[in-house]
């Protein structure tokens, strides 16, 4: 029942966000009366405030039109190269033919946000890169008839996007997909696939989460399991296409979010309504594009969500190597060939210091000379992926690393 009544809360939410959205433009506008008013400027600050905390975010576009390759402007489209029922795969092709760059593999986390919060990291890599992302696709929105998603669903969906864009490729998995990547990869190995990557780089993910546990953590291991089944999982309303289907829904796993860091949000709120006020534009409108892409989420489909509750931060099955998918247990001790790139945040609370570098201790038949690991200084969880240190740091290692092993 409380899907549907978040839904009905929404339904009655919608028309007085439009009006408030309405109202604080008739105080803004030059030449509405009203802007003209005493105190015009806090009342539509306040009216656009109440709209932005109230309103239904929807995903955003990822909006890349153009990067600068070599100084010169190269203009960028959208493809969409596979499109299965729960991922797309896009790439973003430029328009010049001439151009031989590496090709990355970029797999984006489905634990709430959209691919497009990696909007940053694509800009980055697009500069000395063939960059292609995986695109979740809203449980919600995919019929029950298109059948359930599991986590070996995801590995074996990255299975075959490496060996669609293979055997030229490195694979640049952020957060959660760090687990998977790693699985799809070990399983390859030891089936001694042909189409393996020439390099993974894995950034501020859960290899092995008894490591320095944060608050995520200790949620998973705190709770039973029995706890996130009863307590988190519900079915999609009918106003949906995936009418029916059990998910963990986007709105319950973004109060998490909020919950985790109040008083930083409550904070940036209030800096907001003073940005406008005092008619400061420049960080108000980089509040409205983070917000825009933090508080767009997505139903992340159970039966995913569970097995991932369950197998990476319960049962440690990677790091203890006891994960059986389809009747074959995942060894990342069978990678030989593939160069391993690990990178993680000196202050990320999501990811602790050392989970993501687990994974060298995992795949101890990397040769050293084909391993790398990287700690960014004062940089949390989603500094790693986006923002001026990813720019300025962490992008141009990655690029090193690859081109070393291109």
């Amino acid at each position: 029942m409380l899907y549907q009544l978040h839904e009905l809360q929404r339904s009655f939410l919608t028309p007085v966000m439009q009006w408030a959205d309405m109202s604080s433009k008739l105080f803004t506008n030059p030449v509405s009366p009203l802007a003209h008013t005493p105190f015009s400027q806090r009342i539509a600050a306040g009216y656009e405030l109440m709209y932005r905390l109230g309103k239904d975010y929807e995903k955003p576009q990822f909006d890349i039109k153009s990067v600068l390759v070599n100084g010169e402007s190269v203009d960028i489209l959208e493809h969409v190269v596979v499109s299965k029922p729960f991922c797309r795969l896009i790439h973003f092709k430029k328009d010049r033919t001439d151009l031989q760059q590496p090709k990355v593999l970029l797999v984006a986390p489905l634990s709430g946000h959209h691919s497009t919060l990696l909007r940053d990291t694509v800009r980055g890599l697009l500069a000395g890169h063939d960059v292609y992302i995986t695109d979740w696709t809203d449980a919600r929105m995919v019929p029950l008839t298109e059948g359930p998603f599991h986590l070996h669903d995801y590995i074996y969906y990255v299975q075959d996007f490496i060996r669609l864009l293979a055997p030229d490729l490195h694979v640049i998995s952020v957060c959660q997909p760090t687990v998977p990547v790693l699985a799809a990869i070990s399983l390859m190995a030891t089936a001694k696939d042909p189409q393996m990557p020439k390099t993974m780089t894995m950034m501020g993910g859960p290899i092995d989460p008894r490591r320095s546990p944060t608050q995520v953590n200790n949620l998973a291991t705190e709770k039973k399991f029995s706890w996130f089944e009863n307590t988190v999982i519900y079915a999609v309303p009918p106003n949906y296409p995936g009418f029916g289907r059990k998910v963990y829904p986007g709105f319950l796993q973004h109060a998490g979010f909020i919950a985790m860091n109040p008083g930083r949000h409550a904070q940036s709120h209030r800096e907001f309504y003073m940005h406008l006020v005092t008619g400061d534009d420049e960080p108000a409108e980089g509040h409205r594009q983070f917000y825009n892409e933090y508080n767009a989420v997505l139903d992340m489909p159970a039966e995913y969500y569970l097995e991932t509750i369950k197998t990476v931060f319960q049962d440690f099955s990677l790091p203890l190597g006891t994960w059986d998918v389809g009747g074959q247990l995942v060894r990342p001790q069978d990678i030989t060939n593939v160069a391993l790139f690990t990178v993680e945040g000196e202050l990320d609370d999501i990811s602790g210091a050392g989970q993501t570098q687990a994974a060298h201790d995992l795949c101890s038949s990397i040769p050293a000379d084909m391993k790398q690991d990287f700690v960014a200084p004062k940089c949390g969880h989603y500094g790693i992926f986006s923002g001026r240190r990813w720019r300025e740091i962490i992008c141009p290692k990655i690029g090193e690393f690859i081109q070393k092993h291109s």
